[in-house]
This record gives C-alpha cells, sequence and structure tokens, in this order.
C-alpha cells in the first residue's frame, strides 16, 4: 500500500464528507485494494466500486478522466463537443454534471440529458447532434456498489481501442487529486451546456416506431420492470404508442433507486432480478413479462405457461427475433440482409441465416464491434443491408439508429413479435420448439469464475496462461487433438483480444475469457443435438472440465 497516496487523500482540502467518512473507516486491506493501481481505462471506459481511493469511482477519478477525454477531443477537433447522460446508479447525477462541467470549463460544448435516460438514447443523442463524443455514466448490471464511466465516438460506438489508449496517455498525465472542482450552473448560464430537448428524444421514438417490420393490433398483455432504472419512462411510452399492450409495471422496480432494494444484481439475465415480474405475470394471467437493466441496454424476457414463468435465454431471445426478422423483413435487396453476431453467442444462427440467405458476420465479444459492422456497412453506402445484431447477454439491435444494444427497440420488438404469435394462436416457446425441430436443439452455459482485487488480476492471468500450452499438455484425455483459436495471437481477422477458444473432435466448443468490467473470468459452452436431453448430457461433461481448468 502507497502510504504517502492515502495520506494525500486523507489530507485532501474540500474532499465531500461522504468520501472523507468511508476513508477514514477503511481498514488497510480496503485500503490497498482502493489504491494499489488507479481505476483502469479502456474500451469500455471506467468501471468500479464507488468510494475514496484511486482505484475506485468517486468525483476525483471521473474529473481526472474527463480531463483526459477533454484534451483528446480537443486534439482531434479545434471545436468538439460532447453529449452525456447517466442511469440511476447512486452518484450518475453527481458524475454526469462534473463531466458536463469540466468539459466546458475546457471549451468543450456540451449536451446534457436534464433526465436520466438510457444508454442507446445516448448513443442516439451522439450521431443526433454530430457530437465528437458522448459519456454515459452507468455500471449497466453490475450490483449497487459500482458505476461507470462508458465513453462513446462521435459514430455512437464505444470508443475504439486506439482512442482508448490515446486517452490513457492523457490521463496517466493528469493529477488525481485537484482542490477545486468545477460547478455546472456558470457554464449552463454561458450556453457551453445545453439540455438535450424533447426533439430529440420524440426523433429518437420516431426510429424506434419506424424499426417495426409487422405491426399488429392483436391485444397483448405484459408484465415490465425497469428495475429501478432508466427504462420505466421510454419502454412504456413506446408501448402505449403500439396501441394494443396492456402494461402492467411491477411496483417495487417501478421508479429510479441506485440501491436496487428488490434485487442485488439488477441482471434480466439473472432468475432472482425477474421474480417479482414472474411473480406478478402468474397472478394477472399475463401473456409475458420482461425487464430492462439499469441503462436499458439489456432486455430478458419469459411466457407464463399456465401456472409459471418460463424464462427465456439471451441467446433463444437472438433467434426468435432474427427469424421473425427474416419471416416479416423486407429481404429484398440485391445484396443480402447482414447479421451480426459475436463470437460466444448461439451458432444456431448459422443454418437460419442460410435458410433466408442472409450474410452472418462474426465479431468479437462486445456490441461495440457489432455497432462497427454498421459503421462498415454505412460507409460502403450499404446500411440498408444491415438487419440484426445480437450477442447471447440479452442485448439486441434491430435499427442503425444507435451503435449500442437498444432494450427500448428490443421491448418493442418483443411485444411485436409476441402479439403476431398470439394471432396464430402461438405463444414465442411455441416458435422456438418449431425451429428446435428444424435446426436441431443448441445449448449453452455461461460460467463466471469470480477473481477480485490484485490477486484475482493475478490468477485469471495464470489460467490463460496455462490454457494456451495446448489442449495436449492440459492432461485431460477428451482435449487431446482439440482445434484451438487463440484470438490474442493467431490471425482471426479480427482484433488482437484475451480470448480462448477450443473445439474437441466431437463438435463441442468453449471459450474463456477475462471480463473486460468485472472481475472475472467467463467460460461459454456450446453443444448441440438432436434435442435438449441429448445436449444437456453433453453440456454436463463439458462444463465439469471446464471447471477444472479454470481454477487455481
Amino acid at each position: 500500500m502507497n502510504e504517502k497516496l492515502v495520506q494525500a487523500w486523507k489530507h485532501q482540502s474540500g474532499m465531500p464528507e461522504e468520501l472523507k467518512s468511508m476513508l477514514n473507516a477503511m481498514s488497510d486491506e480496503e485500503l490497498n485494494d482502493s489504491f494499489y493501481r488507479d481505476l483502469a481505462f479502456g474500451t469500455g471506459g471506467l468501471r468500479g466500486v464507488l468510494g475514496p481511493g484511486t482505484n475506485r469511482m468517486n468525483v476525483y477519478t471521473v474529473h481526472r478522466a474527463t480531463v483526459g477525454l477533454g484534451k483528446y477531443m480537443l486534439s482531434v477537433n479545434a471545436h468538439p463537443s460532447c453529449a452525456i447522460s447517466c442511469d440511476s446508479r447512486i452518484h450518475s447525477r453527481d458524475f454526469a454534471e462534473l463531466t458536463a462541467a469540466t468539459l466546458a470549463a475546457m471549451g468543450i460544448r456540451v449536451y446534457l440529458y436534464p433526465e436520466l435516460m438510457p444508454t442507446p438514447m445516448l448513443s442516439f443523442a451522439v450521431r443526433y447532434h454530430a457530437c465528437d463524443a458522448g459519456v454515459m455514466i452507468t455500471a449497466s448490471h453490475n450490483p449497487a456498489k459500482f458505476n461507470g464511466y462508458k465513453v462513446y465516438g462521435s459514430d455512437g460506438c464505444q470508443i475504439t481501442l486506439e482512442a482508448a489508449e490515446r486517452i490513457l496517455g492523457l490521463i496517466e498525465q493528469q493529477e488525481t487529486l485537484v482542490d477545486a472542482l468545477p460547478e455546472l450552473k456558470p457554464y449552463l448560464d454561458q450556453g457551453l451546456v445545453t439540455y438535450i430537448g424533447q426533439d430529440t428524444i420524440e426523433a429518437f421514438y420516431h426510429e424506434i416506431t419506424r424499426l417495426q417490420v409487422h405491426p399488429c393490433k392483436y391485444p397483448l398483455h405484459v408484465v415490465y420492470s425497469p428495475l429501478n432504472g432508466t427504462g420505466n419512462v421510454p419502454v412504456r411510452e413506446m408501448l402505449r404508442r403500439l396501441g394494443n399492450v396492456q402494461v402492467d409495471v411491477v411496483p417495487e422496480q417501478e421508479l429510479p433507486d441506485g440501491n436496487f432494494p428488490t434485487c442485488p444484481y439488477p441482471n434480466p439475465e439473472i432468475q432472482e432480478a425477474m421474480q417479482l415480474a414472474m411473480q406478478m405475470t402468474v397472478r394477472t394471467g399475463a401473456d409475458l413479462c420482461f425487464a430492462t437493466d439499469p441503462d436499458c441496454d439489456r432486455m430478458g424476457a419469459g411466457v407464463r405457461v399456465q401456472d409459471h414463468v418460463q424464462l427465456i435465454s439471451g441467446n433463444d431471445m437472438g433467434i426468435l427475433m432474427l427469424d421473425y426478422l427474416c419471416r416479416h423483413g423486407d429481404m429484398s435487396r440485391e445484396l443480402p440482409r447482414v447479421v451480426v453476431k459475436t463470437i460466444v453467442t448461439t451458432e444456431m444462427a448459422v443454418p437460419l441465416c442460410k435458410k433466408y440467405n442472409v450474410e452472418l458476420r462474426n465479431v468479437l465479444t462486445g456490441f461495440k464491434f457489432i455497432g462497427e459492422q454498421i459503421g462498415f456497412l454505412e460507409k460502403d453506402g450499404q446500411a440498408n443491408r444491415y438487419l440484426f445484431g445480437f450477442e447471447e447477454s440479452y442485448g439486441y439491435l434491430s435499427g442503425t439508429h444507435v451503435r449500442d444494444k437498444d432494450a427500448v427497440n428490443a421491448s418493442v420488438l418483443l411485444c411485436e413479435m409476441a402479439a403476431n404469435l398470439k394471432a396464430e394462436g402461438k405463444t414465442l416457446l411455441d416458435r422456438l420448439e418449431e425451429l428446435r425441430q428444424e435446426f436441431g436443439y443448441y445449448g449453452q452455459r455461461l460460467l463466471t469464475f469470480a477473481y477480485e482485487g490484485e490477486k484475482g488480476a493475478s490468477i485469471m492471468n495464470q489460467i490463460m496462461q496455462n490454457l494456451r500450452k495446448g489442449p495436449d499438455a492440459l492432461g485431460i484425455t477428451e482435449l487431446q487433438g482439440a482445434e484451438v483459436i487463440d484470438y490474442l495471437l493467431d490471425d482471426t481477422g479480427l482484433p488482437k483480444s484475451d480470448v480462448l477458444s477450443m473445439t474437441l473432435k466431437d463438435g463441442r466448443k468453449f471459450i474463456v475469457r477475462p471480463s473486460g468490467t468485472e472481475p472475472k473470468l467467463k467460460a461459454y459452452l456450446f453443444a448441440s443435438g438432436a434435442d435438449q436431453k441429448q445436449a444437456g448430457k453433453a453440456l454436463d461433461a463439458l462444463e465439469e472440465m471446464v471447471r477444472r481448468l479454470c481454477q487455481p
């Protein structure tokens, strides 16, 4: 632990009382974790636990990052502008206003949403106002103790690796502690900071409406949970405009609350977060339920089957949406439509795209790479070829209006699709079963291994090094002769990334990577079969093997 650095923080004048109290109450172990490094900045921006210290999210680390971002923007454009939004998390609004004031103090024009708004609406604002960058204050679906700082480029995508490295270099030149932090009001008065108006919001709503492919007025009853986040207003407004959807909202999770009192992990991928919505769906007799995460870029759903709700995985929902868009969308193009998915997303997309003569592109994990593909199409004058992009972690996008996953778009698409199926006397589950009968059962599992702190980073690095020794050196008979793709070393045609894939001789596959935003190692398991039982048995054996490989 850097005692001198800790003492500098303890004696910093003007430090917010909350930070000072937390700092004085910390144990040596907590101090070490808070100060052993600077909070990492990468293509995902910043993300970390709230609190004092260089390895924490607080006003000083946010200010430092913003100065670095501002200097980068000024190096690219003499008169840059930036759009800013925030979610419902603790201190999100404080960080958003500090970011706006810091950039404005550097002479940068700022467009700031006056209220919390979803991540996709930030991406949209960047493009709508022709900004050079965007900042979204959010930690997405992480627990309440986290917050984060996502940075977007002028294309509305999260920043590239090259831009992140340049910004990081400028951040590292800045001192973390400063005597005074800028206030927002003077820059609002001067007009350097402008609140984003209703015209931007209406333009976003118009784009979502325009993405409907087969509007259906058949009555649909749904239960919705914003999980105490940003989706409450835009999602409900868009469903109101559909005109055929009765929406019941989970009252405990309706209003913004950064403490997320009913779901410690506000993530629609996790059943616990969906529990209240599921109970309300059974109680009210609704057709289905769905939830959006706090920054409303992920959406998860389940279908009522008599007296219980069956949740749909991110992979299966992506396939249902892709199938729906292929069946009802405009496929008449001189060149085939384009679908983009990540390498860890279901391979069931392969036969489905082949059936409809759709070009399927695989990219690295992270929706920015899907957004990047839209940009490539746009550059070639072929943006209208883009049909759909999705990832297994509940991220979907059926339009080019933003360059990140969009749960407002996904919620409307879900309800449109469900209403059409209901008019045919079917549910989403019925259609999913039809697709499995046609293409086979594609099973997938996600394993996560948490390794926190300085020691955890070392453990994850060691596990990846061991895996890179190759299948024959790992001492597992089933792995011998497996096909290996190392995305850090091999020429895959994709950016270099710390990701390793192994495909066994029997077709089972697993992909391992450290998370870019959490202290976790993630392993994605793939197996297919004639039915769920066959695929499940293959996944069970694969899981046992991978758990052994991912232990320190």
